[in-house]
C-alpha cells in the first residue's frame, strides 16, 4: 500500500465523522433524528437500501463465489433485488399510510397497533438482539477488510472501524446516514464498478487471457444447486419483511409512491454491483498467480492489478459498503429502545429535544455492545446466521399477516414470536454443546415450523374479542387506503 492509498483510506474517515458533525447541527428534533424529517425522495431512497443491504460481506462474498464458482456468483446479491422487489410491491404503501394516520414508526409500534402490548415487548426484543449482531457481523468484516488492506493490527482496524461508524451515526442520526451512504454509494459504485471492472478487463487483456479460459463449469448459473439458490432467495426475502429498517425507509419517504420507486432505484443498482462483483471474482481467478484463501479475492485483486490512487479508492468502495450497513443497523437499534422501551414505557410523556439524547447515548451503547460481541465471537457467518434467524423466524408471519389478515390474533402472534426465539437459541445451545447431527441443521426450519404452528394454530382456535377485531378492523382499512 502506498502513503496515497492509505490517505484517501484516512481522509475517508475523517469525511465520515464531518458529515455526522454536519448532521448533527441540521437536525431539528425527533422525526428528523430518526426519519429524516419524513421528506426524502426515491433517489435517497434508494441509496439507503443499497447502503443498508449491501454489506462488506455481500461485496466480497459475491466476488469469492466468483472466484472458484463462477457466474453462480450472482445470485449472493441478486436475492437481494428480488427480496427489495417484493417488498416495494407489497408493503411500501401499506406501511406509509397506517404511519401517517397513526404515527407508528417503528415495528413494535405496528405490532402494537394491530395485536397488543405484549406482542410489541416480545418483537422489541428480537429486534434489538438481531440488530446487535448485525452490528457485530459488519464490524467485524470491516476490521478484517482493513486489516489486509492496510496491514494494521487487526485490533486497531476494529476499534477504528467501530468507533467511527458508532460516533457518525449518534451524532447526527437517519440525516448522517443519509449523507454518509449517499457518498458511500457513489464510492462503491466508483472504486468497484466504474474503475474495478475496466481495470480487470485491462489486466486481462495484458495477460493474454480471457473468461473463456475459465473451465466451463463457471458459466452454469445454477452451479451452487437450484435448491441452495431457492432457499438463498426466500431467506434473503424474508429478512426484508422483518427488517426494521425497511419500514423506516417507507416513513421516512415524501410518499408511499416514493417509497415504493426508492424500492426499483436500490434494485437496479444491487443488479450491477451483483454482475460486477461477480466478474471481477471470475477475473481475479485468472489474474492473481497464486490462490486466494477466504474472502480475501477482491482485496488481493485490488491491491495486486489497480495502479496506485485508484487502488485506494477501491478499498474505500468496500469499506463504504461495510460501513453503510452497520449504521442504518446502529439507528434501528437506537430507535427501537428509544422509541419502543424509552418513550414507550420509562417515560411517555418524552421531551422531544431530550429523546433525541436518549437516542445519541443509546446509539453509543449499541455500538459498544456489539463492538465487545463482534470481538468476543468473531465469525462472521455464524453472527449472520444466528441474527437473521432470530429477526426473519418468529417475526415473518405475525408482521405480515398483520397488514393482510383479519383472522391473526394478538395470542397467536405473541405466541409465535416468542416460541420461535426459544427453539432458536435452544437450537443453538444444543448445536453447540452436543455432536447430535440434527442440531448442525439450520434452526430457521425448525423455528419457523414452530411459528406457523403457533400464529395459525391459535389464530383459527381463539375467537378474537371485540377490542382485537375493532383494531384488526382499523388497522387493516387504513393499509388498503380504504378508510373513511
Amino acid at each position: 500500500m502506498s502513503a496515497l492509498d492509505i490517505g484517501i483510506i484516512i481522509g475517508y474517515f475523517v469525511i465520515m465523522l464531518l458529515l455526522g458533525l454536519y448532521a448533527g447541527k441540521r437536525q431539528k428534533g425527533f422525526d428528523d433524528y430518526f426519519l429524516g424529517g419524513r421528506s426524502m425522495g426515491a433517489l435517497t431512497l434508494g441509496c439507503l437500501w443499497m447502503a443498508g443491504w449491501i454489506g462488506g460481506s455481500s461485496v466480497s462474498g459475491t466476488a469469492t463465489y466468483g472466484y472458484t464458482m463462477g457466474i453462480t456468483g450472482v445470485w449472493y446479491v441478486l436475492s437481494i433485488a428480488v427480496g427489495v422487489l417484493l417488498f416495494g410491491f407489497t408493503m411500501t404503501a401499506p406501511v406509509k399510510r397506517i404511519s401517517d394516520k397513526i404515527n407508528n414508526i417503528t415495528i413494535p409500534d405496528f405490532m402494537e397497533a394491530r395485536y397488543d402490548e405484549k406482542t410489541r415487548l416480545v418483537t422489541t426484543l428480537s429486534i434489538v438482539i438481531s440488530t446487535i449482531g448485525f452490528v457485530s457481523s459488519q464490524f467485524v468484516v470491516g476490521a478484517s477488510a482493513l486489516n489486509v488492506l492496510t496491514g494494521w493490527g487487526l485490533g486497531k482496524c476494529y476499534i477504528l472501524t467501530a468507533v467511527t461508524i458508532t460516533i457518525y451515526v449518534a451524532v447526527g442520526g437517519l440525516l448522517a446516514v443519509t449523507y454518509t451512504d449517499a457518498v458511500q454509494m457513489i464510492l462503491l459504485l466508483g472504486g468497484v464498478v466504474l474503475c474495478g471492472v475496466p481495470i480487470a478487463l485491462a489486466a486481462l487483456k495484458q495477460s493474454g487471457q480471457g473468461l473463456r479460459d475459465l473451465p466451463p463449469e463457471y458459466f452454469l448459473l445454477g452451479a451452487r444447486g437450484w435448491e441452495n439458490i431457492l432457499a438463498l432467495t426466500v431467506s434473503t426475502s424474508i429478512s426484508f419483511f422483518t427488517m426494521s429498517d425497511s419500514y423506516t425507509r417507507c416513513i421516512s419517504a415524501k410518499s408511499a409512491k416514493t417509497a415504493r420507486n426508492g424500492t426499483f432505484v436500490a434494485a437496479g443498482a444491487v443488479m450491477i454491483i451483483a454482475l460486477s462483483c461477480t466478474f471481477l471474482g471470475m477475473a481475479a481467478k485468472l489474474i492473481l498467480p497464486e490462490e486466494v484463501a477466504g474472502n480475501n479475492a477482491l482485496p488481493a485483486l485490488i491491491v495486486h492489478a489497480f495502479p496506485m490512487g485508484i487502488r485506494g479508492l477501491a478499498l474505500v468502495g468496500i469499506l463504504s459498503a461495510v460501513m453503510s450497513t452497520a449504521d442504518i443497523s446502529i439507528l434501528i437499534g437506537s430507535t427501537s429502545i428509544t422509541k419502543d422501551v424509552y418513550m414507550r414505557y420509562v417515560n411517555p410523556k418524552f421531551d422531544e429535544k431530550k429523546s433525541v439524547l436518549i437516542g445519541v447515548a443509546v446509539a453509543v451503547v449499541i455500538g459498544a455492545i456489539a463492538c465487545w460481541f463482534g470481538w468476543y465471537m468473531n465469525d462472521v457467518v455464524s453472527i449472520l446466521l444466528l441474527t437473521y434467524t432470530i429477526n426473519s423466524a418468529g417475526l415473518f408471519l405475525p408482521v405480515v399477516c398483520a397488514f393482510f389478515w383479519k383472522k391473526g390474533s394478538a395470542n397467536g402472534a405473541f405466541a409465535s414470536i416468542l416460541g420461535a426465539a426459544v427453539v432458536i437459541f435452544a437450537w443453538y445451545i444444543l448445536g453447540q454443546t452436543t455432536d447430535l447431527p440434527l442440531f448442525q441443521v439450520s434452526s430457521l426450519w425448525p423455528a419457523l415450523l414452530v411459528s406457523v404452528t403457533l400464529f395459525f394454530g391459535l389464530s383459527l382456535t381463539h375467537k378474537q374479542n371485540e377490542v382485537e377485531k375493532k383494531k384488526a378492523e382499523t388497522f387493516i382499512a387504513v393499509a388498503r387506503g380504504s378508510d373513511s
